[in-house]
């Protein structure tokens, strides 16, 4: 005696095969998109309450707004002088959690140490340290790159802005591990020339300082900040 399905059953076969034919169709639909990165999407949006509030129009997804922009292997900003002192800096730094080098804050107190005008606004261009060779990533080269396309040096107070202005995953996104300042050097307590500078190392925001050697070989993932040509 044959015994017939239990509509139970059929239900579920009905349901199952529903799901698997919708799959199908999604899969064909988007080839590339895997169910992991779809289950990554509904969780951003807060599982399948969110998917729903965002198909009702309630939950609006935006493109984060940059403060910065690339052309040509360089970055361009603004920067606003805000008038601190070296000694209002770090005080700055440390109630933000960033940590500063035993030279940064020398350089930082330095009698060379002199900022704009409250106000002063720079454009900064910021060339990538990928643009160039590993042969040719060395300061003289850099510098005589930015001759040519007519950047100057920077107040040493740009640095300050812009570890200010950034995150460390900002940095990031652009590619980069540290921010050189390509100022006038300042001379450290032992009278060597240096740079301020800072970095990500996934421990926190640093505020740092690098030698200003004419022949010193930078890392791909550096960026030189110069002031950016008038227009």
């Amino acid at each position: 005696m044959t015994m017939s399905p239990s509509p139970l059953f059929l239900s579920g076969t009905k349901k199952k095969f529903r799901l698997t034919a919708e799959k199908d169709r999604c899969s064909r639909k988007y080839p590339n998109m895997q169910w992991g990165k779809m289950e990554a999407v509904i969780n951003k949006l807060g599982g399948e309450d969110g998917v729903d509030r965002f198909l009702r129009d309630e939950l609006v997804v935006s493109v984060p707004v940059r403060s910065w922009r690339e052309e040509d292997g360089v970055i361009y900003f603004t920067v606003t002088s805000n008038g601190k002192s070296g000694k209002e800096w770090i005080k700055h730094f440390e109630s933000r959690k960033i940590k500063i080098s035993d030279y940064a804050k020398q350089l930082l107190l330095s009698k060379d140490f002199k900022p704009s005008k409250k106000g002063t606004v720079s454009q900064i261009a910021l060339i990538k340290g990928e643009s160039f060779s590993d042969d040719d990533r060395i300061t003289s080269k850099i510098r005589r790159e930015a001759d040519r396309h007519k950047m100057e040096k920077s107040n040493a107070e740009v640095a300050c802005l812009i570890r200010d202005l950034f995150t460390d995953e900002e940095i990031k996104a652009m590619g980069l591990y540290w921010i050189i300042t390509m100022h006038e050097p300042i001379k450290d307590s032992d009278g060597a020339p240096r740079l301020l500078s800072m970095n990500r190392d996934g421990g926190g925001p640093w505020f740092d300082t690098y030698y200003d050697r004419s022949g010193f070989g930078w890392g791909r993932e550096s960026g030189f900040a110069f002031v950016a040509p008038q227009v």
